[in-house]
């Protein structure tokens, strides 16, 4: 049978309460959280919680928080393995924002980053195989967001706007630099 969301959402709830509880490393939290997002069927989501107590429907989270990155005046780089959030909000004021996204969990199969830059500088490197759709402006500034049309991985959603900024979300680490 194919997985819901609520079903994956379920298993990622009862994963986030054996990491709170000791149950479960950080890695291994994560390398489960992964698969957990990417399963298609409720077979490939029953072995990750196997070994786990139950979480109580109560404990299920409805929706996964919003996620804030802030950057004013400085430079910010978030890369690695990370937990992403369903809506990523990236606000740089005269700073800089250099997101990777292709070795985060990204929690689901549809993700919003919503890009506020005034004076700035944000680049996301979206992994190789999502889907992204670009929803956002540019004033006095510089937008490039390459996207296609993958249609096996993540779609990323690109929304807000940018004055007198760049903004860059692409694949390939030609355009930025992570350190």
């Amino acid at each position: 049978m194919r997985a819901s969301d609520a079903d994956r959402d379920h298993v990622a709830a009862v994963l986030a309460e054996a990491l709170a509880t000791g149950r479960l490393t950080s890695v291994e939290h994560a390398d489960r959280l992964d698969v957990t997002y990417a399963a298609k069927t409720v077979g490939e989501l029953v072995p990750l919680t196997r070994d786990l107590p139950e979480v109580s429907a109560s404990s299920v989270p409805t929706t996964i928080e919003q996620q804030v990155i802030d950057s004013k005046f400085s430079k910010i780089a978030r890369k690695g393995r990370w937990v992403a959030s369903r809506n990523t909000r990236l606000s740089a004021r005269f700073g800089a924002l250099i997101i990777d996204l292709s070795d985060a969990v990204l929690p689901g199969r549809e993700i919003t980053i919503e890009t506020n830059a005034w004076f700035s500088k944000v680049i996301v490197r979206v992994p190789d195989n999502a889907h992204v759709i670009d929803e956002g402006s540019s004033m006095f500034g510089k937008r490039n967001v390459t996207g296609g049309s993958q249609a096996d991985g993540p779609m990323i959603r690109v929304t807000g706007a940018s004055k007198f900024s760049k903004v860059i979300v692409s694949r390939g680490m030609d355009d930025w630099n992570l350190r």
